[in-house]
């Protein structure tokens, strides 16, 4: 039985889908997220610890690797599962976007 106010825009739910392969990709879309958040924070303090001669030339050449590393591990995911880097720049609103755009 419906009730008048199921007609009204405000009381309708926007439709899930909670396909398997869709809730699996969200979910690494999430996690993809965070860790490029992560690893743009990273990267920012890496770099000023460069600029500040704050690290040993083995230090500079270890964190360089990990972030190489860790970008060709993010590529190889996002490609997995038919993402964009753009994809997992959050929109936050009035707030922007979650990630600076390069």
């Amino acid at each position: 039985m419906t009730t008048p106010d199921d007609h009204h825009p405000r009381s309708r739910r926007k439709h899930m889908d909670l396909e398997p392969d869709t809730v699996e990709r969200d979910l690494v879309k999430l996690v993809l997220t965070v860790v490029e958040l992560l690893r743009q924070l990273m990267e920012r303090q890496a770099l000023r610890r460069f600029d500040v001669g704050d690290l040993s030339e083995e230090q500079e050449e270890r964190i360089g690797l990990t972030l190489m590393l860790l970008d060709e591990r993010m590529t190889e995911l996002r490609d997995r599962y038919g993402l964009r880097p753009e994809d997992l720049n959050l929109d936050l609103g009035p707030l922007g976007p979650l990630l600076p755009r390069d």
